[in-house]
């Protein structure tokens, strides 16, 4: 998959176990994918049941860790308010172990209010601060040398002499920060990350987000091409009208509204779009896949879309 980097983007609280997710990872994993990633989500959304309940997005992962190969495993985002950054930097730090050192943590603030109520999290009010400070703390703990200590004195946490251990696999954990703020999320993403996401956006605002984190990042003496920069959209492909309309009806979407918003139509019209989004920067597409049973559609994409993103 050459000259774009095609991953798959699960939204597991919408209704699925872990057994359907690790049948999802493992057919990526063979079809090529660059990568499997989840949502942190403990709650489901829109009209759907949510049957049979939430996963952890980290207990998945550390178990996808050990039932796969090859395959990268991330989030998409976890939300920094469901876990204190020192337990979070250790979590992250061991399923990167436990997979070889494939692991990517993509880290925002936390936003869906309802699900902080259905299972008692605490929701501040001030979460950007927080996640500026958690991003700071996790980076921080893994580029401490090992023999070395570190202290952090912040306005929502105070780290006193840790140990800063375990250590990922990996010299650097990829980090991915994302968003559509104009100014404070530039900032983030020229500071802490690897790699900038942008999901559910048009070309023209894609190109307009790149263009300010790039201006950021030089900001902070960064290199042009020191972050990769990527969207995440869902992906409804068929080879006739009838299949793409058959998979938008599976996910309770509109096939017009997929094409305007999303990835959506024939395999060469997906391809065409994917290639607007790569004429205005971006390097990596998160595929969402909202019909985690439909194992063919990913299939399909491996055969018919990524070999002409080449």
């Amino acid at each position: 998959m050459a000259g774009m980097d095609l991953r798959v983007f699960t939204e597991p609280q919408q209704g699925a176990t872990y057994e359907t997710l690790l049948r999802v990872a493992q057919t990526a994993e063979e079809l090529d994918y660059g990568a499997f990633f989840r949502s942190d989500h403990y709650l489901h959304m829109g009209s759907v049941d949510g049957l049979p309940g939430p996963t952890d997005a980290w207990t998945t992962l550390a178990g996808l860790a050990r039932e796969t190969k090859r395959i990268r495993l991330g989030t998409l985002m976890t939300a920094g308010t469901f876990r204190l950054p020192g337990v979070l930097a250790i979590q992250v730090a061991q399923v990167d172990q436990m997979s070889g050192g494939r692991v990517e943590l993509g880290l925002g603030s936390g936003w869906y209010a309802e699900e902080h109520a259905a299972y008692g999290i605490p929701f501040p009010k001030e979460k950007f601060g927080r996640l500026e400070e958690q991003l700071a703390i996790v980076t921080g703990l893994w580029e401490t040398p090992v023999g070395q200590r570190f202290t952090f004195d912040g306005t929502y946490y105070q780290l006193k002499d840790s140990p800063a251990l375990p250590k990922p696999a990996q010299s650097r954990v990829p980090v991915l920060v994302g968003g559509h703020g104009a100014k404070k999320t530039p900032a983030l993403a020229a500071r802490f990350a690897t790699e900038f996401n942008i999901p559910f956006a048009s070309i023209a605002d894609t190109e307009q987000q790149f263009k300010r984190v790039r201006a950021a990042a030089a900001a902070h003496g960064r290199a042009d091409d020191a972050l990769v920069y990527s969207n995440a959209l869902v992906i409804c492909v068929g080879r006739t009208d009838a299949e793409v309309k058959r998979r938008a009806d599976a996910i309770g979407r509109d096939v017009d509204e997929l094409k305007a918003n999303g990835l959506a139509g024939s395999p060469a019209e997906v391809v065409e779009r994917i290639a607007a989004y790569r004429a205005v920067g971006s390097q990596r597409m998160y595929l969402q896949m909202l019909d985690l049973d439909d194992l063919d559609h990913l299939e399909l994409i491996a055969a018919e879309v990524a070999p002409q993103l080449s």
